[in-house]
């Protein structure tokens, strides 16, 4: 049976879209109607379902999603948390990337490339705000808590090792579109998937690291510290057009006993609704594309 929610109440469990040109209809409560072609502003929707799957199930690979910290080693502390964290955020990304390279080489028709190519972008610019996310806000107040400068300078080094890569990745569907080469794409990918893979699990290390650097004269309150450089960084753009691909890449009713479900991200209920099934809405089709249901479990592909 189909769960209807007032779209008031799912527009309040997200108070950053509200000052925004973002117009759910509140004077009803509307039944999911989810048509190809939907691309509009207006949403008559509350609740939302993924479109249908036929390709053959999603699997980890070519990159292999990581283990968090907590789950290796049973520490809760502020430092292993925010490590773990970190790395669902990572394997967030190596689902994406994984996503991308195994059904590059199946999607056929032109409405499918294009919508592909739409996808392949958002995951590039999803990796590219993570990246921005820490190297303009989240390692710089690590540094100011510490009074030191630097501690994560080895993050940024690595970023640039596949920058270069991520642009080419970027640069060549912009400019194919609905044209590009499948065999074409994956040796992009290929040319920069090794240095990805080994900073996504060199960051989670340093983090664990970061304890060393706290102390009681100066403290660094790392779970503060993120929590506030990531909601520095929240804009309608980023809730629309990104945030989808990050948190339907999350496998996080299965990942390590569903120990994370529920915990990251936190959000339960109306809130988790609003941000698995309605967000979803704006560009559909795209997020087709998608490892994992709203639920959080991997899932059949859509090609």
């Amino acid at each position: 049976m189909q769960q209807l929610l007032p779209t008031s109440l799912l527009l309040r469990s997200l108070p950053s879209l509200r000052s925004h040109s973002i117009r759910l209809r509140q004077s009803r409560i509307a039944s999911l109607v989810l048509h190809p072609k939907f691309e509009g502003t207006y949403v008559h929707i509350a609740t939302y379902k993924m479109v249908a799957d036929s390709g053959p199930m999603y699997t980890d690979t070519p990159l292999v999603p990581m283990a968090t910290p907590k789950y290796l080693t049973g520490k809760d502390d502020p430092f292993t948390l925010e490590a773990s964290k970190m790395a669902i955020s990572h394997n967030s990304f190596i689902r994406g990337f994984n996503s991308i390279y195994q059904q590059a080489p199946r999607v056929q028709t032109d409405i499918d490339k294009s919508d592909f190519v739409e996808y392949c972008i958002a995951w590039h610019d999803c990796v590219e705000a993570h990246h921005r996310y820490e190297e303009v806000a989240f390692f710089p107040k690590v540094d100011q808590a510490a009074g030191r400068i630097g501690l994560m300078d080895g993050a940024v080094r690595e970023h640039a090792l596949f920058h270069d890569g991520l642009a080419q990745f970027k640069t060549y569907l912009t400019e194919k579109g609905a044209k590009f080469s499948s065999t074409e794409l994956i040796h992009i990918m290929d040319s920069f998937r090794t240095a990805l893979d080994d900073h996504f699990r060199a960051e989670i290390s340093m983090i664990v690291g970061l304890a060393e650097h706290s102390t009681p004269e100066r403290p660094i309150d790392i779970l503060a510290i993120a929590d506030a450089a990531a909601r520095s960084q929240i804009t309608p753009s980023l809730v629309l057009n990104i945030i989808p691909i990050f948190y339907l890449n999350m496998n996080t009713a299965e990942f390590e006993d569903g120990m994370w479900d529920g915990i990251f991200p936190s959000f339960k209920g109306i809130a988790r609704a609003f941000v698995m099934r309605t967000v979803p809405l704006w560009h559909a089709r795209r997020w087709r594309f998608v490892s994992c249901s709203p639920e959080g479990r991997v899932k059949h592909l859509a090609v």
